[in-house]
């Protein structure tokens, strides 16, 4: 089987980085990662980022460069995940999805305990 598209948004302000954390009850529950989701047949990258972060945040980004792509794969998931360089457009955040949310610098990172695909992309922002 041919590994899923999955689309991650770095969304960056004012040198912190917009993290989320795994609603409990799904895979990975409880930790960190970056917002994003699985690409839609026909849906372009830019356009399952903004979908997604609207479905699970409720604001509008500006989608930028791809700055990465790692492969993950594990006894339940066997994904590729693109990342995207972004900012907020406009909205206010509120959590549809997520257990909770943090607005963290670069130096904090290690603080938080990352999904396993998200750990590498880290190292270079």
């Amino acid at each position: 089987m041919k590994p899923k598209d999955v689309v991650a948004a770095i969304i960056k302000k004012d040198n912190l980085y917009l993290i989320v954390q795994r609603n409990r009850n799904k895979y990975m529950g409880l930790k960190w990662e970056f917002p994003g989701g699985k690409v839609e047949p026909n849906e372009t990258f830019h356009e399952a980022l903004s979908r997604e972060i609207h479905e699970e945040l409720d604001i509008n980004i500006n989608v930028y460069e791809k700055i990465a792509e790692e492969k993950y794969k594990d006894d339940e998931i066997d994904i590729i995940l693109h990342y995207y360089l972004c900012s907020e457009k406009s909205g206010t955040t509120r959590l549809n999805e997520h257990e909770n949310i943090a607005w963290i610098e670069k130096k904090d990172f290690n603080e938080y305990d990352f999904v396993e695909g998200d750990g590498n992309v880290l190292s270079l922002l």
